[in-house]
């Protein structure tokens, strides 16, 4: 490291400890706002990522080559409807949440949601804008103060996002720092109330170490493999349909993307056959070449690399390439594959893929398919494709996950009455809607005992 780059960073950890400091004295104000002045704060959110829109919309395009529909939708409207849910029901959630006592019907009991202090939001590179605002929303709905931190990989988005929280709030409040892993680092020797991380299992791990030498709260949004079960009654055509554009949506870089897919043997030839089908209508032109803008590039040469030896694992294995097969280096580009003839042994079926390939298994009775699901670390999310009341019932019973969605991909997340978050090696707490509130939240127990 240069000796300029050393004074820089030094200059960043002061910061750092700075705010701290004065977030940790601001904590007890921020704390006891009220309802309305907690919503005010969270406009001024919504004003500023509406100002900075087409900012956003340009960063985040300049960091990972996403489709600018896509970009508008995840890390702009998304986010501005969060932070509109929040303020439309912050009311209803400050409200204290009467008990009747047990011990004597005369007393008062209660539920207060509270701040839980400091906290710390760390993001991850796939929608390196959506899962910081959102979460932050969450926290500033709750009363918390708060440090956040983007992803390196996501600089320019990283750069318009203090912008937008420099203008939205007293760094006392809220506050954002850029930089590298070595920031993040920092951040986490900190002594923070909470700490909220969307990423890699693997790093989940350092940051719940971290928070353990604190004894900090935390929630981990992590990842894994999630499967899609294919039941013998079901459309596999529509199965298809619904994979081709799961994968395609941000270049199948997505902690809830299907991983991989368990099919009966007799409909594998048409789920391969509408696969290729519908990602040549969405994807391809007349010529045969694919429309670079209408699918994100894999992040890094990292992950480009880690995809492709997962890919040529497989087939030196044996796997057979159904769909696509087409991996360019030079810009990053996975275009949509799907594998059949995969067995267990592969690495792709051993590692979170985080790319438009889909492995496909087949299996001989639902049992089969359940068993093999339970053997595995529960994933973040399971998709059953079923018309079968009994097997649903079974896969759920006999299954655990983050989250599920039937008939479909992603509705289970996109449903914001419903908690969302991982369980055990996916993750740890949840949020959205209220839940989002309660994970910024302590619930704090009041007993009120009447003078007798």
């Amino acid at each position: 490291m240069s000796t300029a780059a050393r004074t820089e960073a030094r200059g960043v950890f002061a910061d750092m400890e700075r705010i701290f400091a004065l977030q940790r004295a601001h904590q007890w104000a921020m704390k006891a706002t009220t309802a309305e002045q907690r919503k005010d704060k969270l406009r001024k959110l919504k004003a500023a990522m509406e100002a900075h829109a087409d900012e956003i919309v340009a960063a985040v395009k300049q960091d990972t080559r996403k489709p600018e529909n896509e970009i508008r939708v995840t890390e702009v409207l998304n986010v501005i409807g969060n932070i509109e849910r929040n303020i439309n029901n912050l009311d209803e959630w400050m409200k204290p949440v009467e008990v009747q006592p047990s011990m004597n019907k005369n007393d008062r009991a209660m539920i207060v949601h509270e701040a839980r202090g400091v906290c710390l939001i760390l993001g991850p590179w796939n929608f390196p804008l959506g899962l910081v605002m959102g979460p932050l929303a969450a926290a500033v709905a709750a009363g918390n103060c708060c440090m956040v931190k983007l992803t390196d990989l996501c600089p320019a988005t990283a750069r318009v996002a203090a912008r937008i929280v420099k203008e939205a709030f007293e760094e006392r409040e809220v506050a954002l720092f850029e930089g590298g892993v070595d920031v993040a680092t920092a951040l986490l020797e900190l002594p923070f109330n909470h700490i909220f991380f969307t990423g890699s299992t693997r790093v989940g791990k350092l940051v719940m170490a971290a928070a353990a030498k604190h004894l900090a709260t935390v929630t981990l949004e992590l990842g894994g493999k999630s499967p899609v079960i294919v039941d013998e009654d079901a459309d596999a055509k529509k199965v298809a349909a619904d994979l081709a554009a799961a994968k395609q949506f941000n270049g199948g870089q997505a902690c809830i993307c299907p991983d991989y897919v368990l099919v009966k043997e007799q409909q594998k030839s048409a789920l391969v056959e509408e696969f290729r089908a519908k990602v040549k209508q969405n994807l391809y032109r007349d010529d045969g070449s694919i429309k670079k803008d209408s699918i994100a590039q894999i992040v890094n040469d990292q992950n480009f690399a880690r995809i492709k030896r997962l890919f040529d694992d497989a087939v030196a294995k044996g796997a057979k390439v159904a769909v696509g097969g087409t991996l360019e280096a030079a810009d990053r580009t996975v275009h949509p594959t799907l594998l059949t003839d995969v067995t267990p042994d592969m690495l792709i079926m051993q590692e979170e893929i985080f790319g438009p390939v889909v492995p496909v298994m087949t299996y001989k009775n639902i049992d089969d398919a359940i068993e093999y699901i339970e053997r595995r670390d529960k994933p973040l999310a399971l998709y059953i494709y079923s018309n079968n009341r009994n097997n649903i019932d079974k896969i759920l019973s006999r299954t655990s996950s983050g989250g599920v969605t039937i008939n479909a991909f992603f509705s289970h997340y996109l449903e914001n009455q419903l908690p969302f978050g991982g369980v055990n090696q996916s993750g740890m707490g949840s949020y959205h809607g209220v839940f989002g509130f309660r994970a910024f939240s302590h619930e704090r127990a009041i007993y009120i005992q009447e003078n007798r």
